[in-house]
């Protein structure tokens, strides 16, 4: 095995250099508090692997998203959502008699319990409805509590997440909410729980958008979903903790900024061009939201795929004049097109489409990053599953370097 070698006052250490599958290289310092007294200070841990996993491959220079060794653009055009939720939780792709079992089971348990439709309608109506997500999330745990059976568990929460969505949905709109009818056909049952109806164009839309989202590496939610789960939290309570990570606008959140800056823009008089001016001045601090990646340093290979489902969900829907959808398409073609946001791959990323998305089919922003969460599952899933079956698993802790004062004593209050 190759090492890597570390010179720290005056002293020589070696460690193990590991090499994975795609031929990324990391050096194992996991021994290093242990034999040489330091730890690696990594803020935001943007040059840490806290694991190794089989879940998900991103080359973001060369704009590469694979699950389980297959191309997402692949995915997308060739599989359904249920089967890349199998994927993702099983590990490979079913084949027609898998996927037959897996629907039935996921419409064996779409059904929520009416108590808990009840108890998202009590929730302040003022509450956001990621808060309200994962609170209910969390009440699964007591009406179905944790047997043990890893898989049912997992088939449950899969299939009642759209029901959650759709109720979110439905109660933002002063709807009453409708149950499961089509539990078999995961995409069409779930656009019919929110909508009341269908069409082929809403349910590839759909279909596409819940791949794009279902996993993504380590990223925040993901590593929040392990961490939880590394105190040996349930499934209900790790995958909460996801969805408050995700809440954040730097995060899941971001899709839901998209629509704010469109719509601030349009408030302004909708002149895109002024924005794309204020956008490539240092000293403003306006910046494009939905542009660019932290991740991809090329074209976000998710955008290519959803700019299409877009265009389409759009030509369904008649949105031809839609002055906010509009100045999206203003800012899409100087991203696309001028010199400045091409040198500096500010592309339209996945965020900036889904959002197109969402506001299209009327769906509040609040409730955007909601929608993020229902393709994010199976990720999540995944992740805590791998996470538990690491045999070296444990507790995760990280380390700080503490920067406070050094040792004090108390004074009297009277000295103070």
């Amino acid at each position: 095995m190759t090492k890597a070698n570390l010179s720290l006052n005056g002293t020589d250490y070696e460690f193990d250099v590991i090499v994975g599958s795609e031929g990324e290289v990391g050096v194992d310092f996991s021994s290093l508090r242990k034999t040489a007294k330091a730890i690696s200070y990594d803020p935001a841990f943007g040059s840490t692997g806290a694991c190794s996993s089989a879940i998900t491959f991103i080359n973001g220079e060369k704009g590469i998203l694979r699950y389980r060794g297959y191309a997402i653009e692949d995915l997308a055009e060739n599989s359904t959502f249920e089967e890349v939720m199998f994927l993702l939780v099983k590990g490979e792709l079913p084949n027609a008699a898998q996927l037959k079992a897996f629907k039935s089971q996921l419409a064996e348990h779409a059904e929520i319990p009416d108590a808990l439709v009840e108890q998202y309608k009590a929730l302040p109506k003022t509450l956001h409805p990621m808060a309200a997500l994962s609170s209910i999330m969390v009440s699964l745990s007591g009406y179905y509590p944790t047997t043990g059976d890893e898989d049912q568990d997992i088939i449950r929460l899969l299939a009642k997440m759209k029901a959650f969505v759709a109720l979110g949905y439905r109660q933002s709109k002063g709807q009453d909410f409708v149950q499961s009818k089509n539990g078999e056909n995961y995409i069409a049952d779930f656009v019919e729980m929110m909508f009341g109806k269908t069409s082929p164009a809403l349910e590839q839309a759909f279909d596409q958008l819940l791949i794009l989202h279902a996993d993504h590496e380590q990223n925040c939610s993901a590593s929040t979903v392990r961490m939880v789960g590394s105190s040996q939290a349930n499934l209900y309570a790790s995958i909460a903790s996801g969805v408050n990570a995700l809440w954040g606008p730097r995060h899941g959140g971001a899709n839901q900024k998209v629509i704010e800056m469109l719509e601030m823009i349009q408030n302004d008089g909708g002149d895109a061009s002024k924005y794309l001016s204020k956008a490539q001045d240092k000293s403003d601090e306006f910046r494009l939201m939905g542009f660019g990646h932290r991740v991809y340093k090329n074209f976000d290979p998710r955008a290519k795929i959803i700019k299409i489902a877009a265009d389409e969900v759009l030509d369904d829907l008649g949105l031809d004049n839609d002055e906010t959808l509009d100045i999206a398409k203003a800012l899409e073609k100087a991203a696309l097109e001028e010199e400045y946001f091409k040198a500096r791959n500010l592309y339209p990323n996945v965020d900036f489409y889904s959002g197109i998305i969402y506001r299209a089919l009327g769906i509040p922003t609040d409730m955007f990053t909601v929608m993020f969460a229902l393709g994010r599952l199976p990720g999540w899933i995944a992740q805590w599953k791998e996470w538990n079956a690491e045999p070296k698993s444990r507790i995760h802790r990280p380390r700080q370097i503490y920067t406070g004062p050094t040792e004090r004593k108390v004074n009297p209050i009277s000295e103070r």
